[in-house]
């Protein structure tokens, strides 16, 4: 089966055709987002202030990108476990974010939040992160510069691939 091409920003028409297990290929901007940057994200909500990056169709991609080596956009960008970030995704979810990637199980709350607004879960391929790499035509930190690795990046990223883990209607690989 080939690949499903998707394209950033997702809408709700794309992530409902997608299903677990599908292989996709990701063009567009995705965003690097860990534990820290998510914990500064939700610092800033609850004091009232403006997001640095809009979550509306985005996809939030749970990797540190190490340092771009000489004309290279980036070095090697491997996902990260996901379940870190599981308390704060419900939030994110809610906000807009329509899509993950990283690697793992999500948990049960997590998954009630992408069924109640309709998000889709990736799953990167971890201990690949200099191929993964080569996916990346352009990066820069967008928010968080001073968290280093954990800044969060927006990405350029073209035919990255990964496969559905969990999709919007809750069907998961990882308990089949």
């Amino acid at each position: 089966m080939a690949a499903i091409e998707v394209t950033t920003p997702l809408t709700d028409s794309m992530v409902g055709k997608l299903k677990a297990g599908d292989s996709v290929l990701i063009t567009g901007i995705i965003y690097t987002a860990r534990d820290a940057a998510h914990k500064r994200l939700m610092d800033s909500l609850s004091k009232g202030e403006k997001l640095p990056v809009e979550l509306k169709g985005q996809i939030f991609y749970y990797a540190g990108p190490a340092p771009a080596p000489p004309g290279k956009p980036i070095g090697s960008v491997g996902p990260t476990t996901s379940y870190r970030m599981d308390s704060f995704a419900p939030k994110t979810m809610e906000l807009g974010l329509k899509g993950m990637i990283g690697k793992g199980p999500r948990s049960k709350e997590v998954v009630d939040a992408m069924k109640k607004h309709g998000v889709v879960y990736f799953a990167a391929v971890g201990g690949a992160g200099a191929l993964l790499a080569k996916c990346v035509k352009k990066a820069r930190v967008v928010a968080y510069d001073d968290l280093g690795a954990e800044a969060i990046t927006e990405l350029t990223v073209e035919k990255f691939p990964a496969i559905v883990a969990i999709d919007c209607k809750g069907n998961d690989l990882y308990q089949r």
